[in-house]
């Protein structure tokens, strides 16, 4: 059992005591400290709630709309939705802020409260810690009974989403609507199951040509809902059943994005943001941004079309915070998150697959032809748990130590260069864990240097 405070939110399994875990009370406890805090900010009362499948998703929400209004806060409850659909509403809605109930790719047993400042951005570190103080302190004060806050629900908040997104300048309704795409979609028991379909059928591919997996949004996952390749063996199979020209993966909240070939192969989730940057870059050149985790092909690309590519530490909102400092067109992170800017700044699986099916459309290519044309390269990602107590910076600084002769950059976690490789190693924002990601040209290369450095952290824990 588990409960994290982190950049990426209030995240913890459901079950156990106080404290440990994201109890009840601890839900009551964040959603009160981040109410506190938006009342400080002066950005008005308005304030939207919206998550995904999970099967406590329910539970935490009420919990979550009780203490907002027990604060004099006005919600607007969204429902079943996406993470970037809550990010959209705020601004259609011109919100003091959101909170979203999701943990995004953990299984079943997780949820999460991550929370939102009203340009519908991922609160900043340092407002996260002025947060976490107040839930520390417990220093509310709630509303008078007069005084207390209005609840009403939004259904129109996942139209508007998709409206804006075909709508977008870059995608191309009539190109899709021509090439009668047969698609396969893996909703993962969550809300990709609405959204997904509804943007599809906007987008001009017929009722009949989508196919949906695990299409029930009952929050019992029916695999890891990582969308990751050993995850992802039935949307390949089914992508060769059915003939279909794609495979489309999204995680619960869908805010990550990646595609599986006409032949059942992978696109690779690396590969999503390289190849929508491609496209955007054609059309629009100029600087791009993922975090230094995430595949050198972006930087390739970006080089190609004349921009000048920038790299940012893990976490949404330091991918957003780099864009905003090197004006970039396009960016987001190497797990298939995309972020298009002037649609807003967040992850958005919609925004990516509707640019992505434009491309397709427009190259006449197929997906596997549409890979062919990026530069290969191989990541191995690895995570070892932690056990508790264990001191991170102390197995960072010996391994520092040992490979000093190397370029070494130490802005999140440790990033240590060979000639053209590399391996980043960091503790995870999400779970209790440290990730080891290696980059080559060879696939063997990069789990050679992925397994030393495994191998140099567990000598030093």
């Amino acid at each position: 059992m588990a409960l994290i405070k982190s950049i990426s939110g209030i995240r913890g399994t459901i079950g156990g005591k106080p404290g440990n875990t994201l109890s009840p009370l601890d839900v009551v406890k964040f959603a009160a400290a981040y109410g506190s805090w938006l009342l400080q900010q002066g950005w008005g009362k308005k304030v939207i709630v919206g998550r995904d499948g999970r099967i406590s998703g329910e539970m935490v929400q009420r919990l979550v709309v009780s203490t907002l209004n027990a604060l004099g806060l006005d919600i607007v409850d969204v429902g079943l939705t996406t993470t970037p659909t809550v990010e959209m509403t705020v601004l259609f809605e011109k919100a003091a802020g959101g909170i979203i109930l999701t943990a995004s790719h953990n299984p079943k047993e997780w949820n999460a409260l991550k929370l939102l400042n009203n340009k519908g951005e991922f609160i900043s570190a340092q407002d996260g810690e002025v947060v976490l103080a107040l839930a520390e302190k417990e220093d509310f004060t709630f509303a008078t009974v007069d005084k207390l806050g209005t609840y009403t629900v939004n259904e129109t908040s996942l139209q508007r989403h998709i409206d804006a997104v075909i709508n977008y300048p870059l995608v191309d309704v009539e190109a899709i609507t021509k090439r009668k795409f047969k698609i396969v979609l893996d909703a993962i028991n969550s809300t990709g199951a609405i959204a997904v379909p509804a943007l599809l059928k906007a987008l001009g591919v017929r009722e009949k040509d989508i196919t949906v997996l695990n299409e029930e949004v009952n929050g019992k996952f029916a695999h890891n809902p990582e969308p990751l390749p050993q995850h992802l063996m039935e949307l390949c199979k089914e992508v060769n059943r059915k003939k279909a020209n794609l495979g489309i993966a999204v995680d619960p909240d869908v805010d990550r994005l990646c595609f599986v070939n006409e032949d059942g192969s992978l696109f690779g989730e690396e590969y999503t943001l390289v190849a929508i940057s491609d496209f955007v870059l054609q059309q629009r050149p100029g600087n791009t941004v993922s975090n230094m985790s995430s595949t050198r092909a972006l930087k390739d690309v970006t080089l190609k079309h004349g921009g000048e590519y920038f790299p940012s530490a893990v976490g949404e909102v330091n991918v957003v915070n780099r864009m905003k400092e090197v004006n970039a067109v396009i960016g987001g992170e190497g797990n298939g998150g995309i972020i298009v800017p002037d649609l807003h700044y967040g992850r958005d699986a919609l925004i990516g697959i509707a640019l992505f099916l434009t491309f397709l459309a427009k190259t006449e290519k197929s997906s596997k032809q549409l890979r062919g044309t990026f530069p290969d390269y191989f990541i191995s990602k690895n995570k070892i748990e932690l056990a508790q107590g264990v001191n991170v910076q102390s197995i960072f600084d010996k391994i520092k130590t040992k490979y000093k002769n190397n370029p070494i950059n130490t802005e999140d976690g440790l990033k240590i260069e060979f000639d053209n490789d590399w391996v980043h190693l960091r503790t995870s924002n999400t779970e209790p864990i440290i990730r080891i990601y290696a980059e080559s040209n060879f696939e063997t290369t990069a789990e050679n240097i992925a397994r030393k450095i495994m191998q140099d952290i567990r000598e030093n824990m």
